[in-house]
């Protein structure tokens, strides 16, 4: 960390120091309402990484970092389940409370010091709905930072700030190529191929067999659907489908998923260790999924619908052919085709949520980018199928690339369910 950024986490301190000792007098008589330290500071990371522009891996990423803090700093305090890093020592009087929300402060400063003013002003909100003594709440606070402290420095070195050796662009028909209108000549989130997965035991764990071949009535058949359904100028989609891939790419998968988290524990009025608990696995689901995709968009190396559709003759495939004008419904990401990775992300979250809330549950997705469109499900993989549906639509992705990136959420999500966060053997 340079000078001027030690400087300015030494003012933050300062700063939240000063909110402490006012805040504190007035807290040791119980207050009338308390919030919910977990719920509120999950909003407020969606709110910062809206407003920081924060990609979709990396988002992830701090999603998980962030929650694994708050869950290592509840639990520690009279735990009840496996810590995911730090074990738990904390005294047994400390407020969980206080420890969830310096743990998510302190986090998140670290991951995003430019938004050091947010994540001020909720502190300060956060310390006025506090109740109980002052040697409680001292000691919840400087446990939470501690835990994040930890975290956020065994999580530094994860890989994912790894510098890899110079992309080599393919000359052979399927591999990926620049694509308009950025034609970026090295694909991007590479680094979150080789980061260090928070779950799983490898990123090519749960890696897919991969596309069909080129020359396959597969192909041909994932082609055509593509080059129908997800051009600019369609004739054969509807509007309806139209607001279906623009409502999935007005969003990432982790701000459209956290808010689906939160509407759940609401309504089932879950605890604030569960919600702890809910939100790890979610956000750390998303962030080993991310990497998953990653893994097998680098391994796989794939070309986008634009770059096949406007150079199918050469692909050897009789059933297809080729448009050299052609153009998605949407920009193009600058990253390989094959796994998609808004379905693979949001399979994670989905099978990880449905795991604890039962797969037919119904809930809404919203998005503030896309004002006035709530889209209502009743299963998880209902929606899960509607990004699929999205991504063709939209003419950045073949179907088939979405079906097997929920394919490998799936995996991702039982996987972490199963051995991540278990009961102590006590409970």
């Amino acid at each position: 960390m340079d000078t001027s950024r030690r400087a300015d986490r030494t003012a933050v301190r300062r700063w939240s120091g000063l909110i402490l000792t006012v805040a504190l007098g007035a807290l040791i008589a119980p207050s009338a309402a308390s919030a919910d330290a977990v719920t509120d500071w999950n909003t407020t990371m969606i709110e910062a990484q809206t407003i920081a522009k924060v990609p979709g891996p990396a988002g992830a990423r701090q999603g998980a970092i962030v929650e694994a803090s708050v869950f290592d700093a509840a639990n520690g305090i009279r735990p009840r389940f496996r810590a995911i890093h730090v074990r738990p020592s904390a005294p047994r009087f400390a407020s969980r409370d206080a420890a969830a929300i310096a743990a998510a402060h302190e986090a998140l400063l670290t991951l995003m010091p430019d938004q050091a003013p947010l994540f001020n002003a909720q502190f300060a909100a956060s310390l006025a709905t506090l109740h109980g003594s002052r040697r409680s709440i001292d000691a919840g606070l400087r446990w939470g930072t501690r835990v994040a402290d930890e975290i956020t420095a065994w999580r530094a070195d994860d890989g994912s700030s790894t510098i890899l050796p110079p992309y080599v662009i393919g000359t052979a028909p399927g591999d990926w190529q620049p694509t308009p209108p950025a034609f970026v000549t090295t694909p991007a989130f590479r680094e979150a191929a080789v980061t260090q997965p928070f779950g799983l035991r490898s990123p090519s764990q749960f890696r897919p067999a991969g596309p069909p071949a080129l020359t396959s009535r597969r192909y041909a058949a994932a082609f055509n659907e593509e080059k129908a359904f997800g051009s600019l100028t369609s004739t054969v989609r509807t509007p309806a489908q139209t607001q279906t891939a623009l409502f999935w790419a007005s969003d990432g998968p982790g701000a459209l998923w956290n808010r689906v988290a939160l509407q759940l524990l609401a309504r089932h009025h879950v605890s604030l260790l569960g919600e702890a608990r809910v939100l790890a696995l979610v956000n750390m689901a998303m962030c080993d999924g991310a990497i998953a995709v990653w893994d097998a968009k680098n391994f796989f190396d794939t070309w986008r619908p634009i770059t096949a559709i406007r150079a199918a003759s050469s692909d050897g495939n009789a059933a297809t052919s080729p448009d050299p004008t052609w153009e998605p419904l949407i920009t193009t990401p600058p990253f390989q085709e094959y796994p998609s990775g808004h379905a693979g992300v949001s399979s994670s979250a989905a099978n990880m949520l449905a795991s604890f809330f039962g797969a037919r549950t119904s809930f809404t997705v919203v998005s503030p980018a896309f004002p006035g469109e709530a889209r209502h499900f009743r299963s998880f993989s209902a929606a899960t199928h509607d990004v699929a549906d999205a991504r063709t639509f939209a003419g950045i992705h073949f179907r088939v690339a979405s079906n097997d990136a929920i394919g490998i959420g799936r995996n991702v999500a039982r996987y972490l369910r199963r051995t991540m966060l278990r009961p102590r053997a006590h409970h």
